[in-house]
């Protein structure tokens, strides 16, 4: 299949060759679907916290970060904010094809409503400066082209990070900046060190350094604190090779084989190598100005004060389990970690462990407690897009809770897809991560994924078709083997941008 040119492409971007075969075979065979059990609901999978919870969990988030513990927000922010701006794409092709404004703007709705509410976006202010400057008037066409292109503000190139989502008295804030003035809340250590980690495009992190400079210094003396912001970027080494509709590899024209980003499933290989005793993890363009916040403020102190809660008692059972040999722990001691496994953790076991051998059972708690721990914000489901909250079958048996998306879900199966019918949430990316053992010793999170949760799609290139393939989701597949708990947060908490008219919701105003 492979030839030596093939082979030494192949070792010269970092891509392991069995990775690659692995890879067609994947396409050959497909990816099985997730096998759903029930929907998770409140009472069912979902923590709902009373207010007596909200500050329990607080308090010890803030007792334990004012003691030294190591905490990280980890954001990632490589994707281009093209797909922002879609309409506005095709309204530019429209008007360069001859179309008149009038009809573009009788026609298609989101175009109407960005133009008519330009006024309202928080990039406006340079857009007419810009206008203004060159001369030019506000039409349909000039505004488009100004904001979108190279000829302004090339807003169509840049990642989302870099972006102006948000107008105050003193200027506009991107979402890069939000995020840092969140990080001040909920990031910050006990010497006043606020990490966060962002990756991102090679070619955007110059933009991403630039503007971190130009703000810390007045930021860190408004604030009082220390940035340590660091950025890394997606892997050459974790894109994936692409195949023709025969499965044989994808040639580019000048022969070289076709290898396309892995999704953010690749971004594993970026979080499994921060070092942190605690990592929030949050989407770039989830964030509202400063007077919104205070709900995300106080469910992110949350989130991470119930992970660390119930973090005490699993590493008191890996320490038990680790150091003492199955016939020195007395039945009643596993049997107490078995409940907990089953009825805090949320992992059921695939045949009834209560009434097997000793050293069998031990041997399955010793797996199933080293492993690192999430805890995932919940919201009830509005309609927003995004994966679902799932009890799910393991490939070992088991079940457990699951963020499923829509790709690995059977909808041919009348079963299945009635179940996410009756979903009652979704996923808005709001995870709090325990990634180190008792021992403070991290774990290796690349072993913790399934392999069987990618994605394949229908792609083209130089006018043919092919199938590209995505990895492991990295908040679904890519992180199936990890001790899940499912807390329900506001739906405050959650005000994405996908396109750039939800710029105008009342929460980004």
């Amino acid at each position: 299949m492979f030839s030596a040119n093939d082979t030494n492409q192949i070792t010269r971007r970092g891509n392991r060759m069995e990775d690659v075969l692995e890879q067609i075979e994947h396409f050959k065979k497909g990816f099985p679907f997730l096998v759903l059990v029930e929907a998770a609901s409140v009472g069912r999978g979902i923590l709902r916290l009373s207010e007596q919870d909200l500050q329990k969990y607080i308090q010890l988030f803030e007792e334990k970060a004012a003691s030294g513990l190591r905490i990280t927000k980890f954001v990632p922010a490589s994707g281009a904010a093209s797909r922002m701006f879609k309409a506005l794409f095709s309204a530019l092709e429209g008007l360069a094809a001859g179309k008149s404004e009038a009809s573009i703007l009788r026609d298609n709705f989101e175009v109407r409503e960005f133009y008519g509410n330009r006024s309202s976006f928080a990039f406006d202010h340079d857009l007419k400066q810009l206008l203004e400057k060159e001369g030019q008037s506000e039409s349909l066409q000039n505004v488009l082209e100004y904001l979108l292109t190279e000829k302004g503000l090339n807003y169509g190139n840049l990642p989302k990070g870099l972006l102006k989502f948000h107008r105050y008295p003193d200027g506009e804030r991107t979402p890069f900046e939000e995020h840092l003035t969140e990080g001040v809340h909920y990031s910050r250590d006990a010497e006043k060190v606020v990490r966060l980690h962002f990756t991102v495009s090679p070619e955007h992190e110059t933009g991403f350094t630039s503007l971190l400079e130009r703000i810390r210094p007045s930021w860190e003396k408004q604030f009082g604190v220390r940035f340590d912001v660091t950025f890394s970027q997606q892997k050459p080494s974790t894109d994936t090779i692409a195949v023709d509709l025969n499965n044989e590899p994808f040639r580019n024209e000048d022969g070289t084989l076709l290898f396309r980003p892995g999704g953010h499933g690749a971004l594993l290989e970026n979080l499994n190598e921060l070092d942190a005793d605690l990592i929030f993890i949050k989407n770039i363009d989830n964030v509202v100005p400063d007077q919104l916040r205070e709900p995300t403020y106080t469910y992110k102190k949350a989130l991470a004060g119930l992970l660390l809660y119930y973090q005490e008692r699993i590493f008191r059972y890996q320490k038990e389990l680790n150091e003492k040999h199955y016939s020195a722990l007395d039945s009643a001691f596993l049997a107490e970690a078995a409940n907990f496994l089953e009825n805090t953790l949320n992992t059921r076991p695939a045949v009834n462990h209560y009434y097997t051998e000793k050293e069998e059972l031990y041997h399955y708690l010793l797996d199933k407690f080293n492993r690192p721990i999430r805890v995932c914000g919940m919201v009830k489901n509005e309609g927003e897009p995004g994966g679902g909250p799932f009890w799910a079958k393991n490939p070992d048996g088991t079940v457990s809770l699951q963020i499923a998306e829509s790709s690995q879900i059977n909808y041919a199966s009348f079963a299945q897809a009635d179940l996410v019918r009756h979903a009652t949430h979704f996923n808005p990316v709001d995870l709090a991560c325990g990634v180190k053992n008792y021992r403070g010793e991290k774990f290796n999170l690349m072993l913790f994924r399934d392999p069987q949760t990618g994605f394949i799609s229908l792609k083209s290139k130089d006018g043919k078709e092919l199938k590209a393939q995505e990895l492991p989701g990295l908040w679904n597949g890519a992180m199936s083997d990890w001790n899940t708990l499912f807390v329900e947060v506001p739906i405050e908490t959650f005000s994405p941008v996908k396109t750039v008219n939800d710029l105008l919701r009342p929460q980004h105003q």
